[in-house]
């Protein structure tokens, strides 16, 4: 592993018989010479194999730099490695015997350095242990470091300002390179020690699209940095020598982020993915960066799923369930027999027990996939051998087959298999990767029938990850990779359980003072593989999915048309409003006021209107309710039910009555063709601050910390005769609830309290099925989506919060720079009333303001929108109602 390299200096080997230039690199266990000329090998000489390293004297006898006597090195040793000779990539060859190798440097005074730089690798090689090998090379590296710094010639500007400057290592697969970082207000440098493989890397910070903390080696130091939204391969991964100096680099860079890098969390991924704005390759690939696995590091490569099970029909059928593996289980509990043997001895294994003796990732694996296209990688890791040829990555269904059966094959796939680059299932470079027991020579990977070649392949793999089965299923295997079933008793219940070694806080490194012990625990880490950060500790809700291309593992029959109970009329009408629906709300940035009428006396805490749209009822803290008629543009009615404020209002089905709720504990029945209070329901022993009716049950919050559901049996309206009350359910809370609402069924209820809590409740026994405190502030409004997959909250502590409704899993916040008073969403964008009276339109998605609208002078604090989305009416504390109209 070089942790060194020197400068990329031109210089000349001389050898009995040849000479030939190249450059030198001095790496922390051995010297490498790679010669300009690629029909020469590369040397390789180990610093343990060394006899003697010195620089020759000018009156030595046998000088073979007589004629020019600056600038050489000696170096005799017994055994060197010759790489890729011919230019062939091939196992190393060995040249065993004492040799000396003679190299001139172009810079005669970089000599000494050189010498004694080698003379104390060479003497840390000779330690017997390896913890002693390793701190007296950490040494070495952070002595030369101390002795340099980051060149300021190198920014791109005069003026640019220093932020900070720090010592790091940029991380590449196997290697990782020393240097020197710098942090300005417009660019990210780093300046490798040995000038390889360029001078400077530049990162322009205005390009930083995405920003994670890394664990490096179990330890908190890593930062990667991606200029891409969508892409595997970073611009940077650097490796700090301490925490304090990577998360002062991860704030510096993370502030001239255009979007703040709090948003992009594992739930904000989530959200998008539920609803279908990322591809279920999207999500893995966000899944796999937010738990620290990286293209860079091939102990935590990105690890994806086996998806089809099906390697030997001529046609890949996506309908079919048995064409798919199961996704609710790991590769090692896939055959029960295999699984049953691994149960029995996990039973009879002391602790610590684990059931795997092998990980679903690790670096052998990533390059038994990759050992065409990446064969000096696999070479390097394995002693400049490639693996026996029958153990190859030599067919698909081989593999699959092995990880099913094998005692110890339990991996996963990689990336690659579900990208658009073919070339790791083929023999392009012609490498020689050895003959079969068969006599078969080790070629292309051998591809399923239903595979027409390697890029068909891929497509295939493609549409299988992302086909209504997978999508429906995808998260058993996230629940099991980066979820709740990852450690712990679940974990166990799923029969996924593996060394402790794998699991982050299996070791805690700082603490083993021994340092022979720690070298040798972080090389098994390193090599035996590692498990994923955890990003979820709760159930992984579904993918949002069409009704009609269900496909279960037990059926794939879909409901017909004719099986459903809408008429082709009534669908042909939804899609129809579906679609003008859609269109308003991708339109709803063009919003503009139609009209507006200053109709109260104080704020305006509710808005209903009659279906046709004629006749618009207010409630206020002037304690009236208002009927305010959009043809005449006049108040047509004002009543009040006492002296104390109104708090929301809502019309009955048939228009004939108006419900308002009040401040003196009490919900006001209005009739509107008799213009008359028609009946009280003294229900509270504090205000009622919200109410919701849907098909003949009212529901009622109120501050005396109760929601109730009663049935109502309207009076005879004709007749002295009240309205009938019945309590059907009384959900309790500790505090005050402040606002409620109701999902498209009437089956769940969602309540926000004074607090900051917001509860999910099951309407028909009256329970709670979730209870999360969202906000450190007065709930001020929660609604669910259309689809009711979701719930949306906003609080005084100008926070939106997405809960997955399901599962009851906070999965996005947002935060906005006022509080949000009242809003409307379609599930991905909101229309809010803020604080200081202006219209925002949110994209939830993205968690950014995408328009704000002029709007009141105060707070807005009621909305309402029409079916069709495309018609608002919004009440302020400026006592204004303000009619907007969508403008195409």
């Amino acid at each position: 592993m070089a942790f060194i390299r020197r400068r990329r200096l031109e210089r000349e080997l001389y050898s009995k018989e040849r000479k030939f230039r190249g450059s030198l690199k001095v790496c922390s266990k051995s010297i490498i010479f790679e010669p300009d000329d690629n029909i020469q090998p590369i040397i390789k000489i180990p610093l343990r194999d060394c006899i003697s390293i010195k620089a020759p004297e000018d009156n030595e006898a046998n000088n073979p730099f007589r004629r020019n006597t600056s600038g050489g090195i000696s170096v005799v040793c017994s055994q060197v490695f010759l790489i890729k000779e011919r230019n062939v990539i091939a196992p190393y060859k060995t040249v065993r015997g004492r040799t000396e190798h003679l190299f001139q440097l172009d810079i005669a005074g970089k000599v000494g350095d050189v010498v004694q730089t080698l003379h104390q690798l060479y003497r840390a090689s000779c330690l017997d242990k390896m913890g002693d090998q390793a701190a007296m090379i950490t040494a070495i590296l952070q002595s030369r470091l101390a002795r340099t710094s980051f060149d300021k010639n190198r920014f791109q500007s005069i003026s640019e300002t220093l932020h900070m400057e720090c010592k790091a290592e940029m991380v590449t697969p196997l290697v990782t390179n020393p240097g020197h970082v710098c942090v300005t207000g417009a660019n990210l440098y780093f300046q490798p020690l040995n000038g390889y493989p360029k001078p400077v890397v530049q990162i322009t910070l205005q390009n930083v699209r995405r920003i994670y903390k890394r664990r490096h080696g179990l330890m908190p130091l890593g930062l990667e940095v991606f200029c891409t939204e969508n892409d595997l391969c970073s611009d940077i991964y650097l490796k700090f020598y301490n925490y304090q100096d990577r998360d002062e680099v991860y704030f510096l860079i993370a502030t001239y982020i255009e979007n703040h890098i709090a948003e992009h969390t594992a739930e904000s991924y989530m959200l998008q993915w539920q609803r279908g704005h990322i591809s279920n390759y999207q999500y893995l690939l966000h899944l796999n960066n937010l738990a620290d696995r990286s293209c860079n590091d091939l102990s935590q490569y990105p690890v994806f799923p086996w998806i089809i099970a099906d390697y030997s029909s001529s046609v890949l059928d996506l309908t079919k369930p048995e064409t798919f593996r199961d996704l609710s289980k790991p590769v090692g509990a896939l055959n029960k027999e295999r699984l049953d043997r691994l149960v029995t001895r996990y039973q009879e294994m002391p602790e610590p027990k684990f059931m795997y003796g092998s990980h679903y990732s690790s670096p052998g694996y990533v390059l038994f996939y990759l050992v065409r296209v990446a064969p000096e990688y696999m070479l390097c890791l394995q002693n400049g051998k490639f693996d026996h040829a029958d153990r190859m990555f030599n067919s698909i269904a081989e593999t699959w087959k092995n990880c099913l059966d094998g005692a110890t094959d339990f991996k996963e796939l990689i990336p690659e298999f579900y990208e658009n680059d073919s070339s790791f299932l083929v023999n392009s470079l012609k490498l020689d990767l050895g003959k079969r027991q068969g006599g078969k020579m080790v070629e292309d990977v051998e591809l399923p029938p239903w595979a027409s070649g390697p890029d068909d392949f891929l497509r295939k793999s493609q549409e299988a990850l992302e086909s209504p089965y997978v999508s429906e299923h995808l998260h058993e295997w996230i629940d099991i990779i980066f979820g709740y079933k990852q450690k712990g008793s679940e974990a166990v219940a799923a029969h996924n359980v593996f060394h402790p070694l794998t699991y982050e806080g299996g070791v805690d490194l700082n603490s083993i003072m021994d340092p022979n012990e720690k070298v040798a625990l972080l090389t098994q880490i390193l090599e035996f593989g590692q498990t994923p950060k955890q990003l979820f500790t709760t159930p992984h809700p579904r993918r949002i999915t069409p009704k009609l291309k269900s496909l279960s593992r037990t059926s794939s029959h879909s409901i017909s048309i004719t099986e459903s109970p809408v008429s082709p009329n009534e669908e042909s009408f939804e899609d129809l409003t579906e679609e003008s629906i859609t269109l308003a709300w991708n339109n709803i940035a063009k919003l503009k006021l139609d009209k507006q009428y200053k109709i109260h006396k104080e704020a305006i805490t509710g808005i209903a209107v009659t279906c046709n749209g004629s006749s618009v009822f207010t409630t206020s803290q002037d304690s009236t309710l208002k009927m305010f008629s959009k043809e005449s543009k006049t108040i047509q009615r004002s009543v009040s039910f006492s002296n104390m404020a109104l708090s929301s209002c809502l019309i009955l089905p048939g228009d004939t009555t108006v419900i308002s709720s009040s401040w003196d504990n009490h919900i006001y029945f209005y009739s509107i063709a008799f213009g008359r209070q028609q009946d009280i329901l003294m229900g509270h022993d504090d205000a009622v601050s919200k109410i919701c009716w849907r098909d003949g049950r009212l529901y009622s919050a109120s501050w005396d910390s109760t929601v109730k559901v009663w049935h109502c049996v309207p009076g005879e309206t004709l007749s002295n005769k009240k309205h009938h009350f019945e309590l059907l359910a009384e959900l309790e809370h500790d505090v005050s609830v402040n606002t409620i609402d109701l999902n498209a069924a009437n089956t769940i209820l969602a309540s926000g309290t004074k607090e900051g809590t917001v509860s999910v409740w099951d309407v028909s026994t009256a329970t709670v099925l979730h209870q999360l405190p969202c906000h450190s502030g007065t709930v001020l409004h929660s609604a669910f989506s259309p689809d009711s997959r979701h719930l949306l909250s906003t609080g005084e502590d100008c926070c939106f919060k997405v809960i997955d409704v399901q599962t009851g899993m906070l999965i996005s916040s947002v935060t906005a720079e006022e509080p949000q008073r009242c809003f409307k969403w379609d599930g991905n964008t909101i229309l809010s009333g803020s604080q200081s009276g202006e219209l925002l339109i949110w994209d939830i998605l993205g968690g950014k303001v995408i328009e704000r609208i002029k709007g009141h002078t105060g707070a807005v604090m009621s909305m309402w929108m029409n079916e069709q989305c495309n018609s608002v009416i919004t009440g302020g504390e400026d006592k204004q109602i303000m009619f907007w109209k969508l403008q195409y």
